[in-house]
């Protein structure tokens, strides 16, 4: 079992089914509404856990009943909180969008405390991230947070991997501390400047990647799969029916972070990830949706 140290935010997913989206002004009922844990780092380090991997979560939280509904879900989940509780702020929460006919979604995120995690957060947790086969960070706590993260990660020779979502202009220094990054197609877009469509624009844009700095691009692209550089496009995995892909990629992101702590190749890695987001679309939820390793082991 390898250990996985994941920087990141929490929030409460407040989830609308409808069947599209209200225009300024404008109310309209919805279909159904679910309210339960999420944010990026989170639904990663709970995804991670549910591989097997041993995974401290880096965070802020206020003192309210979301924060509770944090530390429930994580003691299930078997990840260990490497929280600072800011009683003066507030838990994060997000607004979630869901098309009732193709379960695309739409997000409004409110970090919260989350959003004050800075530097000091980084130097608190330094033991968890030194002692860690892989670091993994994401962009919706501040960028200094991530870039130190990134630092100390590299400086004891923990392997990186980076999500950088949401999207945001990424810095050649930032991106030189990186051996994975997992933008999708908006964020590639973002960063370098490509816009991916297919195979061949992905492959363009992972030589961009690599040519400002970043160990091996592999970019998220949906129902198609990943494209794995140096490899090429592995498919997705076709599980059920797609109820919800809110917390695909972080499913796709925590199944690789656990695979390479184990020792896993980025191909094998790679493909595991796919197999835990080929299962969670399947089911309503981010956290929630997340599989178990013996559900992603039949499946492989």
């Amino acid at each position: 079992m390898g250990k996985v140290a994941v920087l990141g935010i929490f929030v409460a997913d407040a989830a609308f089914r409808a069947d599209r989206m209200p225009v300024m002004g404008e109310t309209i009922l919805g279909n159904s509404f679910a309210l339960g844990p999420g944010g990026k780092g989170s639904n990663q380090a709970v995804a991670a856990a549910k591989m097997g991997a041993e995974v401290a979560f880096i965070s802020a939280l206020g003192a309210d009943a979301f924060a509770q509904m944090a530390r429930d879900m994580w003691t299930k989940a078997g990840v260990t909180p490497v929280i600072r509780e800011i009683a003066d702020s507030y838990t994060g929460a997000a607004f979630i969008y869901v098309d009732e006919a193709s379960g695309d979604n739409a997000i409004i995120v409110s970090p919260g405390a989350a959003g004050l995690v800075g530097p000091q957060d980084i130097e608190r947790a330094r033991a968890d991230i030194e002692s860690a086969a892989v670091f993994m960070t994401q962009l919706e706590q501040p960028m200094d947070a991530a870039m130190e993260g990134l630092r100390v990660a590299r400086a004891a020779g923990v392997t990186t991997l980076l999500n950088p979502a949401p999207a945001a202009e990424l810095s050649r220094e930032m991106l030189a501390l990186c051996d994975y990054i997992t933008p999708n197609e908006t964020e590639t877009e973002a960063i370098a400047g490509v816009a991916v469509t297919d195979a061949e624009s992905a492959k363009t844009a992972c030589a961009a990647l690599k040519d400002m700095g970043v160990g091996v691009p592999i970019i998220t692209m949906g129902a198609q799969g990943v494209y794995l550089d140096g490899h090429g496009m592995i498919p997705a995995i076709n599980a059920g029916k797609v109820v919800e892909t809110t917390g695909a990629g972080d499913a796709f992101n925590g199944g690789f972070a656990a695979a390479l702590a184990e020792g896993k190749s980025a191909r094998e890695a790679a493909q595991f990830g796919c197999v835990v987001a080929g299962i969670s679309v399947t089911r309503p939820g981010a956290a929630s949706s997340m599989p178990t390793r013996a559900e992603v082991g039949a499946l492989l």
